[in-house]
């Protein structure tokens, strides 16, 4: 699994991991059930600390997106044809959506430019894009 990190950024290397595998299973780079690489191999592959690998799945875990056992280790848990989201999960999103639009408001991005982006954003989502 190629993971591109930016190790000079202001976001954490775990946040990093788990961002770019949500995005790999939102393209269909990873389909439900794709296995992930142990915490140790991607960090040997990554050059960094398996222990920050391990933080990265346990987020994502958390958040439903993998599940992990010790016979098959980390496996993707859905992906966006797997039917709905959980109940509350839209709620939830909404939520660190509002954040997230608030900075760009923040900062002074306008309401066209963010559609646009979003826009754009989702029509490089393969599945989703034709929901």
């Amino acid at each position: 699994m190629l993971l591109t990190l930016d190790l000079d950024s202001e976001v954490p290397i775990y946040q990093q991991i788990r961002d770019r595998i949500v995005e790999a299973v939102a393209d269909g780079t990873l389909a439900e059930g794709s296995a992930l690489p142990s915490t140790r191999q991607l960090g040997a592959d990554l050059a960094i600390n398996f222990h920050t690998v391990n933080k990265a799945y346990d987020l994502l875990r958390t958040q439903g997106f993998i599940r992990i056992n010790r016979k098959t280790g980390a496996v993707v848990r859905r992906d966006a044809t797997s039917g709905p989201a959980e109940d509350g999960y839209a709620d939830e999103w909404q939520e660190r959506l509002r954040t997230l639009l608030a900075e760009a408001v923040a900062l002074g991005v306008g309401p066209r430019e963010v559609t646009s982006r979003c826009e754009t954003v989702l029509d490089s989502f393969a599945v989703s894009a034709r929901r």
